[in-house]
């Protein structure tokens, strides 16, 4: 043998002179007990053409060795101590980081990057070669392989890897999610930092904020959140529902890694299927991306036009009358002329499914006050809800109209229009609305008392309900409110623009209920009495299953006091 046979790389030279590692040694003894442990191969034809190595496959017998013995079986944990599940991040598109192929991806348990294939001439068995790094998972189906020998390890201390890639749950884990149990149990990650499953961060990962507050607050709608982490999506469903899907198990997993996730998989298919009109790189507005996404899931979930057709609409779906009648003024007895409903006239009734219901606001102060600062208003939710009383008229396009809520379904969306479009510029409303967080009634009825505003005085809310008796409980709490913060004025700035998200932890008030707020990464606990005050653009509203108690024997809610 010549001395250019001989010849070490600058990575094997580092070797000489010292003692090899431990690693090494092991890698040396399993290959000795592999060759003595193999049958003499019969000739080959030297006519007969090789089996080309981009051919190889997974399931391939040629490139699983079909003659191993038991004593590979004892060499599978050989390379286990390499495993860094500190790099390991299982959050981003699976896409190969040389190919940027998304076929048959392997992921590397070293170094944490992404790999296709696994045949010989595949990226991954160069990797495994190159970098010395040999254990590798299949990202779909979890199997762990060594590479470059290509065996497969079955071992038990792997399964914490697998569970974090692929999380899955059963009915019984999903139980307690929504009860004040679920704060006595907090999950940890690796550095052992104490996290709440389910109330995560999610990373900002350019400006998707405003993204981010609407998956946090889907995600905590139980029979929502149920249905997709109950979900095995592998047959036709579209790459938005699967990506939804694993989104969840991750936010949702109490085996996490570590205590944050990022919803780039997610987001990246978002701004595929919505042709880039919600993107990474740009602010939005929350409730175009919310309408947008709850059509989409229901199309995709195989939903039609009928109700119940999809869990969207047998979760959010309900109905609206609307009345519709020409404008003609006249004056009333001390001379307005103010429009309104002529009985004489016809009356053109239509009945409209809802996601959600939008709420004007009333218009900021011109002026400002005796200081010289701006005069921020404050409304109750329930003079704003007046508008779906049945008797408040809107004037639009030469008609009037006016609202009842027919049919409430079990979760309710209610939008604040904050923002309104002019010919020259965005304008924001920053009127403050308060409201209680448990208690709301949406039914006008003389049994139903809604909102304890002090603890003698009750306040009525005026939604009209035109439904029949044997329509369910109408009582409502908050659950989810989405909030906006930006510098001080009436026009909208995008740029400066802060989303966050207040989460009910726990339910049924007192200690047991718990708040948190949400921006991006940042998970804290706040008071129940400061969520009012800023600045409300979205809430989500659950319907109570009874009414308990009495006063004077008309019947009482448990409301906020």
């Amino acid at each position: 043998m010549s001395g250019s046979d001989l010849a070490l790389s600058p990575k094997q030279s580092s070797y000489v002179g010292s003692e090899p590692p431990s690693k090494r040694a092991r890698l040396e003894a399993a290959l000795d007990a592999k060759e003595h442990s193999h049958a003499p191969s019969s000739k080959v034809d030297g006519n007969t053409p090789p089996v080309p190595a981009s051919d190889v496959e997974d399931d391939d017998p040629y490139f699983i060795d079909a003659t191993a013995s038991a004593n590979e079986h004892k060499a599978s944990d050989l390379y286990l101590d390499t495993i860094n599940r500190a790099l390991l991040d299982f959050d981003f598109e699976k896409v190969c980081s040389v190919s940027t192929s998304n076929i048959n991806i392997y992921g590397c348990l070293v170094c944490g990057k992404y790999f296709q294939g696994r045949g010989r001439s595949s990226y991954a068995y160069a990797h495994s070669i190159h970098d010395d790094h040999h254990v590798f998972i299949n990202l779909e189906t979890t199997k762990v392989y060594v590479l470059p020998d290509g065996y497969l390890v079955s071992d038990p201390s792997l399964e914490d890897i697998a569970f974090v890639l692929n999380p899955k749950f059963t009915k019984a884990s999903l139980a307690n999610l929504s009860s004040a149990s679920h704060l006595s149990k907090p999950s940890y990650d690796l550095t052992h930092k104490p996290y709440m499953q389910g109330y995560v961060g999610l990373n900002n990962i350019k400006r998707n904020d405003h993204m981010n507050v609407i998956i946090h607050s889907l995600l905590h709608v139980p029979p929502l959140r149920d249905y997709f982490l109950l979900s095995y999506f592998k047959g036709k469903e579209t790459e938005l529902v699967k990506r939804f899907a694993a989104l969840a198990k991750k936010i949702w997993n109490p085996r996490l890694f570590k205590s944050q996730v990022s919803p780039h998989e997610f987001l990246q298919e978002v701004n595929r299927a919505s042709t880039g009109k919600f993107s990474l790189e740009k602010q939005g507005d929350p409730v175009e991306f919310l309408g947008w996404l709850l059509n989409r899931l229901h199309i995709d979930l195989g939903g039609t036009k009928k109700k119940n057709s999809s869990t969207i609409f047998s979760t959010f779906q309900g109905e609206l009358r609307v009345e519709t009648q020409q404008v003609i003024v006249r004056p009333d007895e001390a001379g307005n002329e103010k429009p309104k409903f002529d009985i004489d006239r016809d009356i053109k009734s239509t009945v409209s499914p809802f996601l959600f219901l939008a709420v004007d606001l009333p218009p900021p102060p011109l002026f400002q006050d005796a200081v010289e600062k701006n005069i921020i208003p404050q409304v109750s939710i329930h003079s704003v809800l007046a508008k779906y009383d049945g008797v408040t008229t809107q004037e639009s396009a030469g008609q009037l109209r006016r609202y009842k809520c027919q049919r409430l379904p079990r979760y309710i969306f209610l939008h604040y229009k904050r923002f309104t479009k002019n010919a020259f510029v965005e304008e924001k409303n920053p009127t403050i609305v308060t409201f209680p967080l448990r208690g709301v009634d949406f039914r006008e009825s003389p049994i139903c008392i809604s909102v304890r505003s002090s603890p003698t005085c009750f306040v009525r809310f005026v939604i009209d309900l035109d439904a029949p008796p044997s329509h369910p409980p109408t009582a409502y709490d908050l659950i989810a409110n989405v909030t906006h913060e930006s510098v001080a004025g009436t026009t909208r700035d995008k740029e400066n623009t802060v989303w966050k998200v207040h989460l009910r932890v726990g339910g049924g008030g007192g200690d047991g209920e718990k708040w948190l707020q949400i921006q991006d990464l940042i998970v804290e606990e706040t008071r129940k009495e400061m969520i009012f005050l800023a600045e409300t653009v979205l809430q989500i509203w659950e319907r109570r299953d009874a009414i308990v108690g009495s006063i004077n024997g008309v019947a009482r809610m448990d409301v906020d006091r």
